[in-house]
């Protein structure tokens, strides 16, 4: 019933035990993965890994960490990847103001706008990145109002998510939702309607209790159906129901 709408199992934390983790998935209910690209090296071994198990779809872009270059030839090779029947979509892109060595602001928008004009040609919706960046975000989203797709791991307030919400894009939930200080994304998740939301792990990272700073993988994602489900006052199951079906929507699986 399970589907992760944003993981990186190419992650090196799984280099040790990947095919063992991956198939263990399959006993444990997850019934689909979007496996997100960073870097051009993740888009690559993304789609390797949507190739090999059917359950797994690929999303291919350049984290804004790693924009610096990005020139004609990555986008030409970002558009060669997408070829492949398993991509659907263009991601993860966006901003990340956080880092001070990351590529200087100007250098990371026009890499943006770069890839959501990819998505636009490609018809692909798009996994977004947004880190103490929202109202640059919001900018270049509205630039291009045919593309759709989902705020990943939402860290944004209520009032953020609105706007996002009225240009279409869906709200991606992860473990943060289950912290102890996780007030504000409660908040934005009680607002957030149930056909908007999706539920991820960006694993390895950001574990939900009770597995918190433990490695994260998609079957955990019921720790934050549990907390939705207590938001909303509906069952687990049906979480996870809508949300499967949100992102097969999102994706054109359906």
């Amino acid at each position: 019933m399970i589907f992760d709408s944003h993981a990186h199992y190419d992650d090196e934390a799984f280099n040790i035990d990947r095919k063992e983790v991956i198939e263990n998935l399959i006993k444990n209910g997850v019934v689909g993965v979007l496996n997100c690209g960073s870097s051009m090296e993740g888009a690559i071994s993304s789609v390797k890994l949507a190739d090999k198990y059917d359950f797994f779809y690929a999303a291919v872009g350049l984290h804004p960490e790693y924009v610096s270059n990005l020139d004609d030839a990555t986008i030409e090779q970002l558009e060669k990847l997408c070829k492949n029947n398993k991509v659907k979509a263009i991601g993860e892109i966006g901003l990340d103001y956080y880092y001070e060595e990351n590529p200087a602001q100007d250098v990371q928008q026009e890499a943006f706008r770069k890839q959501m004009k990819l998505a636009e040609k490609l018809n692909l919706p798009v996994v977004i990145h947004d880190r103490d960046a929202h109202a640059d975000t919001l900018k270049i989203l509205k630039e291009f109002p045919k593309v759709k797709g989902v705020v990943h791991c939402f860290s944004g307030s209520p009032e953020f998510a609105r706007e996002c919400l009225k240009i279409g894009y869906y709200i991606g939930f992860t473990g943060v939702i289950t912290f102890k200080n996780a007030k504000k994304i409660i908040e934005v998740a009680r607002e957030v309607p149930l056909n908007r939301m999706l539920v991820e792990t960006d694993c390895p990272y950001m574990a939900p209790v009770p597995n918190r700073g433990k490695r994260n993988q998609s079957d955990y994602i019921r720790y934050i159906a549990e907390q939705l489900a207590e938001i909303k006052g509906i069952s687990i199951d049906k979480i996870l129901s809508i949300t499967k079906d949100n992102i097969k929507e999102l994706l054109k699986l359906i």
